[in-house]
């Protein structure tokens, strides 16, 4: 069974970088729509209620998945993504406010003149006038300009997560395969020596070998034993693990149809680092953050420039007042700029612009080293696995067997027996492992691109 790291914090794994992106499935999610994997037919994810628990989850007791599907059902029902387009939804607010004109201002007052005896109730005047804000120097349009981007932004970054949290998906997926072949594998062992030591013991009770050996032989067996405890606990433990992702009963018991095998692939690596710095959400993301502290600045230095405020009135005066009694009023407001010119602005945009530039090349920098680690990786990987299948692995099966043979016709000894066991459990623990290893890496590789590898 699986030693590794057990799922229970997707941050962790966020922070790794790890992951795979389906542009398809993005647009899956951001409408609402998928396939049910139990039943093969179109569902409607219930996106404005994403705290409900699926029906179907505390129904089914039984649900087969294949890796595609398993990461099709998260991105319809994971939480932590639903969270994550509502940072989408949010920037496409701000875009709509950056769109709006300022309010005109509308103002009543009075007026009298006092100091001549006159009231308000004999000659006051009432003055009714709107204000309109009207910007100039395109602060408007850059205003429009710096939403946009933020909302594109946005909708980059939630990609980035769905390649990030997909590679957990996959992860878990394969890590309850490689815990059900050394699960498989110390059963097989358990069973082999549950025969032998039956037949051992009959053989000890005839005085045919030694009660060392009899309790060698049990020994081993007790160890293969524990193994398979071992064994059942991590299987449980790995596949909590992903119900927990894709938000499930823990009593829907998953049934994992995609195979465990090894598949050879031959990445070109000058194409994938090129793939990644084109493809990747994340270098999107902090491409368009430039542009958007870009268009922030082009905001900034506007400002220097005053807006103006048109308005217009109208007074309405008492009977006894002057020779007009209805006067209209028209007004114009200009700032002066002698001390504010939004200096401080500026330069906080020009600093925030040098921040952007920055760290966009430095994700460059680390998406290339990414791609590059992964690929070395999965090379390795791939040596060790072929290595395996060209003929260790085989070699362990078969030398079991033969000194198994050769020791219930007398032609081996116990420890020969207990050293070819131990050998054969190794090598084949190794090789899942490797096994698991590649396919982990084949997904990482994929997470650092951006993309699927063919």
């Amino acid at each position: 069974m699986c030693g590794g790291v057990r799922i229970t914090n997707l941050a962790r794994y966020l922070r790794s970088g790890a992951g795979h992106l389906f542009r398809g499935v993005v647009v899956l999610l951001a409408l609402g729509i998928g396939s049910n994997p139990a039943s093969g037919q179109t569902i409607v994810a219930a996106t404005d209620s994403p705290v409900k628990t699926p029906a179907f989850s505390a129904t089914l007791s039984a649900l087969r998945l294949s890796l595609d599907e398993a990461v099709a059902l998260f991105l319809r029902q994971n939480l932590d993504l639903l969270m994550a387009k509502f940072g989408v939804e949010s920037a496409k607010g701000q875009q709509i406010t950056a769109k709006l004109f300022p309010n005109p201002v509308a103002s009543i007052g009075t007026l009298s003149s006092f100091t001549q005896g006159r009231t308000m109730g004999n000659s006051g005047a009432v003055i009714v006038q709107v204000q309109q804000l009207f910007e100039l120097a395109g602060k408007r349009g850059y205003r429009i300009e710096s939403a946009d981007f933020g909302t594109q932004s946005a909708e980059a970054a939630f990609e980035d997560a769905v390649r990030q949290l997909s590679f957990t998906v996959k992860d878990s997926y394969h890590r309850i395969q490689l815990a059900h072949r050394r699960l498989t594998l110390a059963e097989e062992n358990r069973d082999r020596f549950s025969r032998i030591l039956e037949i051992n013991t009959i053989r000890f009770k005839k005085g045919y070998i030694a009660e060392v050996d009899l309790i060698r032989i049990r020994l081993q067996f007790i160890d293969f034993q524990s193994q398979v405890i071992q064994g059942i606990q991590e299987s449980d433990t790995a596949r909590a693990d992903l119900r927990q992702l894709l938000r499930l009963s823990p009593a829907t018991q998953l049934e994992l149809t995609s195979e465990f095998d090894y598949k050879r692939i031959d990445p070109d690596i000058g194409r994938l680092r090129t793939v990644a710095l084109e493809a990747r959400a994340d270098v999107r993301m902090k491409r368009l953050v430039f542009s958007q502290r870009e268009a922030d600045l082009k905001l900034a230095k506007a400002y220097r420039i005053p807006d103006v405020t048109i308005g217009g009135g109208y007074a309405v005066q008492g009977a006894r007042g002057p020779d007009n009694p209805g006067q209209v009023a028209l007004s114009l407001g200009v700032p002066l700029p002698l001390f504010n010119r939004n200096q401080g602005g500026i330069m906080q945009a020009e600093v925030a612009v040098q921040s952007a530039e920055a760290d966009l090349n430095k994700t460059l920098n680390q998406v290339e080293n990414e791609v590059d680690v992964a690929y070395k990786n999965l090379m390795q990987s791939r040596r060790l696995v072929e290595a395996f299948l060209g003929g260790v692995l085989d070699d362990a099966r078969s030398t079991l067997t033969i000194v198994e043979r050769a020791y219930e016709r007398g032609g081996a000894t116990i420890l020969d027996l207990l050293d070819a066991a131990r050998t054969s459990r190794t090598i084949q623990q190794n090789y899942f492992e490797a096994l698991f290893n590649y396919q982990r890496n084949v997904i990482q590789l994929q997470s650092a691109v951006g993309q699927e590898i063919l």
